[in-house]
């Protein structure tokens, strides 16, 4: 896809209203698509059912100063009620853990809300085909949360790449290292870890799903090629989990491309290390999540340069529209946060208008994206219970 070309974003005709279901006190990623609202400047969050605890879920709206008539503890009667309103929502983020998605996503879909789900959007591709159906027939927007590629470097990563900067792509490397799940962690006092490690609950795999969907996200998105294959062996590394924590991966792109992906959540002294590097036969690209403002390029036989993000930097100004801030001045998760929210709200708004939103303007990860994350969960679970064999991913 085309990324070049456009400047700037499209004026809003108003704020959107947006919902949140899941997030509240004790919950992670909550704040992050709050924050991410907020630095779009595009929307304003309305209503909530922000736990399944009705006293959690009441006292974290109070937290968030949400008005106590939209401050629900249900959120099937959220989704009704907010559809009968004059001022209801326009879309509502799904922040619950990955068993629930499925339920949420079409109770809101029912009523007209378009949906900002986060990954991986479920834990089997029966449910993915069951929320495919549903937006065929609704036609309502389906974003997922990959905020990863929100990040303006890694936007000049891709339009390098898509440019022929690094000529023909010859091999890709992908890694995301935690060490959270080293030591011994007991899931009664860890609500996040309770499920996390659940089959029950996240499917045939918890590392691969929780980080390594993101990993291959970014990687398809900025090397331009999809994986074919992969072989995976999962290991536990750390003391307290009972499913993987730990895959060594082997990929093959189109054209035969290889690549390998490395995930670990039992390693220590990394702490969000997501690092994407790509080779060509004309040079190399090299990205770290924990560094996001710069890029590493490599032309062979020429000096190496470290692209900085920041207006004035010479970067493409498809990627100059995402930048919010001077050289110097930091930008970090939360701002990539923010150009995913920005890039939806023009989704939500243009589909509200009738409008069709053009292909260089915006790249937002769909159900699509989110379908592929969960066929790339169970392609690997497939894999290692085989013995670690190749299994194809487009197949499967």
């Amino acid at each position: 896809m085309a990324l070049t070309g456009t400047e700037s974003y499209p004026h809003p005709l108003r704020k959107l209203r947006l919902g949140m279901v899941g997030g509240g006190r004790g919950a992670l990623v909550g704040h992050w698509h709050w924050t991410g609202a907020r630095n779009s400047n595009r929307w304003d969050l309305m209503a909530v059912a922000l736990s399944s605890d009705p006293e959690v879920a009441r006292e974290s709206g109070r937290d968030w100063l949400i008005d106590d008539d939209r401050n629900y503890t249900d959120y099937e009667v959220m989704a009704k009620a907010e559809s009968e309103r004059e001022d209801g929502i326009d879309a509502v983020a799904i922040c619950t853990p990955n068993w629930t998605h499925q339920h949420i996503a079409e109770i809101f879909m029912d009523h007209g809300i378009d949906i900002i789900c986060d990954k991986p959007i479920a834990i089997s591709s029966e449910q993915v085909s069951a929320m495919k159906q549903k937006q065929l027939e609704t036609g309502l927007v389906f974003a997922v949360s990959h905020p990863y590629v929100f990040h303006p470097m890694v936007r000049q990563a891709a339009e390098m790449v898509r440019d022929g900067q690094i000529g023909q792509v010859t091999q890709v490397l992908v890694e995301y290292a935690q060490d959270w799940g080293t030591g011994a962690l007991d899931p009664s006092q860890n609500k996040q870890l309770s499920w996390r490690v659940d089959p029950a609950k996240v499917g045939r795999a918890s590392c691969t799903g929780d980080i390594g969907t993101h990993a291959l996200q970014l990687l398809e998105y900025v090397s331009n090629i999809r994986v074919e294959k992969l072989r995976a062996d999962f290991f536990r590394c750390g003391k307290s989990n009972t499913m993987e924590d730990t895959v060594f991966m082997g990929l093959s792109l189109e054209g035969g491309v290889p690549g390998s992906m490395w995930l670990t959540q039992a390693a220590p002294g990394n702490y969000c290390a997501l690092n994407l590097r790509i080779f060509g036969d004309k040079g190399g690209l090299e990205w770290k999540q924990e560094f996001p403002e710069h890029l590493r390029f490599t032309p062979l036989d020429q000096p190496e340069q470290i692209l900085v993000r920041g207006h004035g930097s010479g970067i493409n100004p498809s990627v100059e529209k995402m930048v919010t801030l001077p050289r110097g001045h930091g930008e970090s998760l939360s701002d990539a946060w923010g150009n995913l929210y920005r890039e939806i709200a023009i989704a939500v708004e243009a589909r509200r208008e009738g409008k069709t939103v053009p292909n260089d303007l915006i790249v937002l990860p769909d159900l699509e994206i989110g379908a592929r994350g969960v066929k790339f969960i169970e392609t690997a679970a497939d894999s290692h219970e085989a013995g670690g064999v190749w299994k194809s991913l487009e197949s499967n």
